[in-house]
């Protein structure tokens, strides 16, 4: 059963990656504003910091599955 875990672990991309490696990846990439047009949270809009940024996105898993999904589609393109 282990092993199997593992095997799935393997096919995840996120897998390994910390959020905040996602959230500075995101914010180079787009900047914060658009960050904040492609997932409408306050803390991309008003005064946006990574560290009020993480506080958000740990405590609302709509809001860190929103940015994940959108990590992983910048990924592929």
């Amino acid at each position: 059963m282990k092993s199997s875990a593992v095997q799935k672990q393997a096919n995840n991309p996120l897998h390994g990656l910390k959020l905040v490696d996602i959230l500075e990846f995101l914010v180079e990439k787009h900047g914060w504003e658009t960050l904040a047009e492609k997932i409408n949270i306050r803390c991309f809009k008003n005064d946006p910091s990574i560290k009020s940024s993480l506080t958000f996105l740990r405590k609302t898993p709509w809001a860190r599955d929103k940015l994940e999904n959108l990590y992983l589609h910048s990924i592929k393109k």
